[in-house]
């Protein structure tokens, strides 16, 4: 149940009635094969990694990175139960072991240095700077020292045609929340919470925005 102390939570797409949808609209506006398959390269999973996907939603990358490394431990952890279902249901389809376990960002059932990576897609822009920072900072301490971090989401736009195309975005998710991400942001949140090498590794242009993804290690 949600506590009445905190925001309203807010679904894929901004309402539950387009979850069903999910897949088909990132698979056709967010070049999403293309800037996932980049996150999983950049990531250099390794054999035996414990690894979480933060906000896993329909379960997409946490099963293709199942499916390119078949030997590392696969979390998804997302807030909201009807997504899970269909993550839980796509992972059985796809064969491949992924455990799926509902909670917050920002308040996390794992113990501290429990994982060897962190990946999060497309999740960022739905907080407000406030639980930006509270999630960031819950990634700091489930983090292992050493471990890194990989995040793809709406970044800085590159262009005066990709921020234009953003309004949309901003319009079904929030002006307020996600423009830290178009503000390029990101960068300044995750060194806050402690991590370095933080760097905005590269970019997709897409018909919504300019798609940016991330890294930061935690210290050892």
């Amino acid at each position: 149940m949600q506590n009445p102390t905190e925001p309203k939570y807010v679904p894929a797409l901004g309402y539950h009635w387009l979850t069903p949808y999910y897949d088909a609209v990132v698979g056709t506006t967010t070049r999403e094969r293309s800037f996932k398959h980049a996150l999983i390269k950049q990531a250099g999973f390794e054999p035996g990694q414990q690894v979480l996907d933060l906000a896993s939603g329909t379960g997409t990358l946490a099963i293709w990175i199942k499916q390119h490394q078949p030997q590392v431990h696969v979390t998804g952890v997302d807030g909201d139960p009807a997504i899970l279902s269909l993550a839980t249901r796509k992972a059985q389809k796809a064969k491949v072991s992924v455990q799926f376990e509902r909670a917050l960002s920002y308040n996390l059932p794992y113990p501290a240095a429990h994982f060897d990576r962190v990946v999060s897609s497309l999740f960022f822009h739905h907080l407000s700077w406030e639980n930006k920072q509270r999630t960031a900072q819950e990634l700091f301490r489930v983090l292992k020292p050493g471990a890194e971090l990989h995040v793809a989401d709406w970044g800085h736009a590159s262009n005066i045609l990709m921020r234009g195309l953003f309004v949309f975005v901003q319009l079904l998710d929030g002006f307020k929340n996600t423009q830290d991400n178009v503000s390029g942001k990101l960068v300044t949140l995750f060194e806050q919470a402690g991590f370095v090498d933080v760097t905005q590794r590269q970019t997709f242009s897409t018909i919504y925005g300019t798609m940016a993804l991330y890294s930061a290690v935690k210290p050892c």
